[in-house]
């Protein structure tokens, strides 16, 4: 599970990054040409790539919550003192 988890940070850091790369680079891939003849909307890969890093949060989130509940993982806070 803490592979996993590891993981899973490395992809919403790593989609994080291709999203500031694709925004420090501006502009899109479709050219003024394209645009004015394709009635289609196409995503950014800017938006895209922050899709997908708000997908693998929600993933982790998901992931976190059934391992916890499934008794793969503790929660390892302050003990309870009771008195």
């Amino acid at each position: 599970m803490n592979y996993l988890v590891i993981v899973a940070f490395v992809a919403i850091l790593g989609s994080l990054a291709a999203a500031l790369v694709f925004m420090l680079r501006g502009g899109s891939d479709v050219s003024p040409e394209d645009d004015a003849t394709d009635d289609t909307p196409r995503k950014s890969p800017m938006a895209r790539a922050l899709a997908f890093r708000v997908g693998f949060s929600i993933l982790l989130f998901v992931l976190v919550l059934l391992g916890y509940k499934l008794g793969w993982i503790h929660p390892t806070g302050l003990p309870v003192q009771t008195g």
